[in-house]
Formats: structure tokens, C-alpha cells, sequence
């Protein structure tokens, strides 16, 4: 299903966020000389995911598989599928899961969404069958009002989903890690238009939400002109003006946001639904290209920056995947196109069905006006080139 609020006058309302294995232990083999490998494993095992893993007695079989594993469909889960298989091909993301602290008790383990991930993640990982249920994690959103059975709108579901992750997971720093690892940092500016007062404040993203129409209802030719668009500076008047502490009175104002710090892994929101005059919503399906590599810092201007020159030096993107959506705003499909970060081949995740696809396959989801139950891009994911 699609965006059910919003419409696509430009809004710089800031969406805050919401602020929240199973292998058996290596035996120890008696021939010293063979007890010598568990210990260089777990050494290994260590230096990449830390000492969590085997403390708590997690799998060490955390190898992406040759071939990705689908999710099956429980009942109108496409949206929950697709999502979820953007977290989890996520090599940074699955890293930080792996580190948690598993609940102590059955109970608490049920109604644990991190956990519930990570058995997932090891599901898929060990097993031989080229798909696997999500029906456990299923229930457990449940617990916390996402509805199963129901069709739901994967912008929302990832912000949802996002938050239960953070507020459960019981180590600050693998908080820390989750933050900087999605988190979009920008400056808001108001400044009054009859004298010099002027505020200014930072807030965090997890998306950047991008209009695909202008103020005139003009559409958007690229993602560039999108994102160029989301920074313009707008002005507030007529019933739009705020009040001037410096004035004692409300006056017009000029709103604009300039961009400090961007994550390792960037959610970009493309605003394909919206309210028709009829008060019904409405999917754009227009043709809006995306591109696989992008420097933010060549897109945006001077004034739509806040950050020092070693910040948008970071600034360079790549592709990592598509959340794609097919139908109309009342009911449609997801599914996600992902790129595998170990063998960097694009992949098409649709439940149970997952194949090998290319780029031009990828480039379907650019839309088209006279497609209206055609495919179109929803989420947009990329991840740093070079992270700092």
C-alpha cells in the first residue's frame, strides 16, 4: 500500500525518529594440534564481530550465501519482506545485530525484535531452502502495533522498525553504531524578513523525504532536481508567518535547511502518493531517473551545506537498493532490489522468489505516466563509496 498522509507541497517537517544463533559451540578436539584452529576461529570471529557472538553461544556461519534467501509471504507481507531484506543484506547493519545481547528468558526472546532478526538472519544463513518464514519476527512487531495480515507502507514500516530495533537493543554503543549508521543530520534556519533575527537548530532525519512535485505541481525530472528542490529555501507568509520575538508580532519568514552529516547507509523517501483535490490519494507514476553513483556534494549548492570540506569529501554514494512498488495507493506489491555488498550482483527479492537481475532491470523502477500498476521506485538506498 502506499503513503497514506502527506501531500506533495513541499514539507520540511523533519521525521524524527520515534525515540527504538544458533550453531552449536565448536568442540574442543583433544590432539592439541588440532585445538588450535577453534582458537585462531574464535580470534577471528572476535575481530570481526566481537566477543558477543560467542559469549551468548551465536552462530559463526555468517557468510552472505552464493545464493540469497527468499522470505515467504505470511499474508499481505511483501512490504515487511522487502524491508527487512534491506536490513539484512546490509553487511554494517547485520554486523551491529550480531553484537546484541540475547534476552534470558523464552518470553522475553519472543518479544525481543532484534533477536527476533537476528534468528531470522541465521535462518536464512544456515539453512539449504531457498526461502524461509518470518512468521516469529511477524508476531512479535505484532506486540507492538504492527498489524499482520494488512497491507502497509514501506516508508513507515522502515522508520517503525527502525525505532523498536534502537529502543530495544540493551548496549549504548551498538546505539551509537545504529545511529550514525542511518541517521541524516541537518540544520534548520529561520530567519525574520522585516529585521535580522534568525534561528537556527540541528535535527535528525532517518529519511530524507522528497517531493517529486514542485509548488506549481510540476513534476520533477531527476533525483537531483529533487534533492535540489527539498533544500530550497521557502518563504513563509499569509497565514504561514511565525512570530518575531524581535518584532513582537508575526511576520513573513524565510525557512531553509542546509545538510550537516550524512550516514554510511543513506534512506532517501521518494514521495510518490499524495492527496488529489478529492481528497483521495494518489500515485505518481512518473518517469523520475536515479543514478548509480552520486556525490552530494556536486548536487547541492554552497548555501545548502553546513559541514566542513573532510564531510562532503565523504559525500560520494553508490546504489545499494531499491524498494520498489507496483499497483495503485489502495493496493499494490513491494518488492526490493538489492546489490550484494560481497558479490556485487543485483538481486531481486519478491517473497519466496529471489533471481539474479541487472541494472537495466533495476532501471524498470524508474516509472512510467502511462503505467500506472507498473513498478516504480519508493525507497532509494545508497551506501558510502569511501566511509570515513
Amino acid at each position: 500500500m502506499g503513503q497514506r498522509s502527506g501531500h506533495q507541497k513541499r514539507s520540511k517537517k523533519l521525521e524524527l525518529p520515534l525515540s527504538k544463533t544458533m550453531m552449536t559451540e565448536a568442540g574442543i578436539q583433544s590432539n592439541k594440534e588440532e585445538a588450535k584452529e577453534p582458537k585462531a576461529e574464535e580470534q577471528r570471529l572476535t575481530s570481526v564481530f566481537g566477543v558477543a557472538d560467542l559469549k551468548n553461544g551465536l552462530t559463526s556461519s555468517f557468510s552472505v550465501p552464493t545464493e540469497a534467501i527468499g522470505l515467504y509471504n505470511i499474508g499481505q507481507s511483501c512490504c515487511l519482506n522487502s524491508v527487512l531484506q534491506v536490513f539484512l543484506m546490509n553487511t554494517h547493519f547485520t554486523g551491529i545485530l550480531r553484537r546484541i545481547t540475547v534476552p534470558p528468558s523464552p518470553v522475553q526472546k519472543r518479544k525481543d525484535v532484534p533477536y527476533q532478526m537476528l534468528l531470522l538472519l541465521e535462518a536464512m544463513q544456515c539453512g539449504k531452502q531457498k526461502a524461509v518464514s518470518p512468521t516469529a519476527l511477524a508476531f512479535c512487531l505484532s506486540e507492538y502495533r504492527v498489524k499482520l495480515f494488512v497491507q502497509h507502507d514501506a516508508s513507515q514500516l522502515f522508520l517503525t522498525l527502525w525505532n523498536l530495533i534502537k529502543r530495544q537493543m540493551k548496549k549504548p554503543e551498538l546505539v551509537e553504531e545504529l545511529g550514525d549508521l542511518y541517521t541524516i543530520c541537518v540544520q534548520e534556519h529561520l530567519a525574520c524578513q522585516k529585521c535580522s533575527f534568525e534561528t537556527k537548530r540541528n535535527s535528525s532525519m532517518l529519511t530524507l523525504p522528497l517531493p517529486m512535485l514542485d509548488s506549481n505541481s510540476h513534476m520533477l525530472k531527476t533525483l537531483e532536481d529533487c534533492l535540489q528542490y527539498f533544500f530550497l529555501p521557502e518563504e513563509l507568509t499569509d497565514h504561514n508567518m511565525c512570530f518575531c520575538e524581535q518584532c513582537g508580532r508575526k511576520t513573513p519568514f524565510l525557512q531553509s535547511m542546509k545538510l550537516v552529516h550524512l550516514p554510511q547507509t543513506l534512506t532517501i523517501h521518494l514521495k510518490r502518493f499524495c492527496f488529489k483535490k478529492s481528497a483521495c490519494i494518489h500515485k505518481l507514476s512518473h518517469y523520475l531517473p536515479f543514478p548509480q553513483d552520486l556525490d552530494f556534494s556536486a548536487v547541492l549548492t554552497e548555501n545548502q551545506c553546513q559541514a566542513d570540506d573532510s564531510e562532503k569529501a565523504a559525500w560520494q554514494y553508490e546504489l545499494f537498493a531499491v524498494v520498489a512498488h507496483s499497483g495503485s495507493a489502495n493496493c499494490g506489491h513491494y518488492c526490493a532490489y538489492i546489490r550484494s555488498l560481497t558479490e556485487c550482483k543485483w538481486y531481486c527479492f519478491n517473497d519466496s522468489e529471489v533471481c539474479q537481475v541487472s541494472w537495466d532491470d533495476v532501471k524498470c523502477t524508474y516509472g512510467h505516466s502511462n503505467l500506472h500498476w507498473g513498478e516504480t521506485a519508493y525507497l532509494l538506498i545508497y551506501m558510502k563509496k569511501h566511509p570515513q
